[in-house]
């Protein structure tokens, strides 16, 4: 689906810090920080993927813009196609704001696929009441109409009229992950956030369910906030990729401009991990040194100087300005204009001799 240039979701300077509390009587001693004031624009009809390491906090980011986390600070900017039920003449709300007659609203065009496509649904309950269920819960639907929604959602993923009477117990983790995408669909949503909806399937599973959301989006108008740690699954899906560090955006940019010129050492160092299935070539990896500091007490200066191979003086002092290195390419980086990054470091095999 070709994405618009219309403006879906406005996220500004978003922040979640989990308070650290010790001692007798729990007083709060330091933060986790682990979402530190990011800026994100979504278009209509986009993908946009969202990378980084385990813990980097990818999937605070998408719980806090959907709310199920309240944030600590910053803007969740919403163009909702449903403002105009409760009443509103404004284009867009903000979600961390919002009231909770607007946020129930709201829930309607905003939902979520989670990673575990096991513990996110309820072993007591039917696919058919699983998928229902927001439909109930919205009066949307009657009891006639609410079941043949169901079953028109359940072939949409793929999946037998039959499996309506069935429980999560019974099916495969790929169909667990369908009946997931089924519920997150009950609603007719504009935004849905993947949180890793692949990454505890199988690599031939995974091809299935990526394929099934790219038909899912065109057919029903759909844009994705796509979060993932593997770099080649989210090349495959997204039109712009948005890479995470320590609580923060790092790069963003068109996924082909990111592959082929990385502006952060970071972003560099991920794309070179990524596997090159051609035997004939000898990839040689860039590996980070150290581990990942920690976001309660995060270092001074640019976050990723502790592990850059690029290091100067300047980076451990002055944070580097997010800006726009040509193209609408966005970086974090002291020296982007004049690092010649290159994202995987190739040569080519010896030849055996006849």
């Amino acid at each position: 689906m070709t994405p618009t240039q219309e403006i879906l979701l406005d996220v500004r300077g978003l922040k979640k810090y989990f308070p650290v509390r010790k001692g007798l009587f729990r007083k709060t001693t330091s933060h986790v920080k682990a979402v530190d004031g990011i800026d994100l624009r979504i278009h209509e009809g986009e993908t946009l993927g969202l990378v980084g390491e385990s813990g980097c906090g990818k999937t605070t980011t998408g719980r806090t813009i959907l709310r199920l986390v309240e944030p600590t600070a910053g803007e969740v900017l919403f163009r909702s196609k449903r403002l105009s039920e409760l009443g509103d003449t404004l284009h867009e709300i903000d979600v961390a704001k919002a009231h909770r007659k607007e946020l129930k609203c709201l829930r309607r065009d905003m939902q979520i696929i989670f990673q575990d496509p096991y513990s996110s649904l309820n072993p007591r309950m039917t696919v058919g009441s699983i998928v229902g269920e927001p439909l109930i819960i919205h009066r949307t639907a009657s009891r006639s109409d609410r079941r043949a929604r169901v079953c028109e959602l359940i072939a949409a993923v793929g999946l037998k009229p039959d499996h309506i009477k069935r429980y999560p117990h019974e099916f495969s983790g790929g169909q667990r992950q369908r009946i997931g995408v089924a519920r997150a669909l009950a609603l007719d949503p504009q935004l849905l956030i993947c949180d890793e909806p692949v990454s505890a399937l199988d690599v031939s599973i995974q091809a299935q369910v990526l394929n099934l959301l790219e038909d899912l989006q065109h057919e029903f108008s759909l844009t994705f906030l796509f979060v993932a740690h593997d770099l080649s699954v989210v090349k495959h899906i997204s039109n712009r990729i948005a890479v995470m560090y320590l609580g923060k955006i790092v790069e963003l940019a068109a996924t082909e401009k990111l592959f082929a010129e990385p502006k952060h050492p970071y972003t560099e160092a991920l794309v070179s991990a990524v596997p090159v299935p051609d035997p004939d070539f000898d990839v040689h990896r860039i590996v980070l040194e150290g581990d990942v500091p920690s976001p309660v007490d995060p270092p001074s200066g640019c976050p990723f100087h502790p592990r850059c191979r690029y290091m100067q003086e300047t980076c451990k002092t002055e944070v580097p300005a997010y800006r726009d290195v040509g193209d609408q390419h966005f970086t974090a980086c002291h020296f982007a204009d004049t690092l010649n990054l290159s994202p995987i470091h190739r040569s080519a095999a010896p030849q055996e001799s006849s």
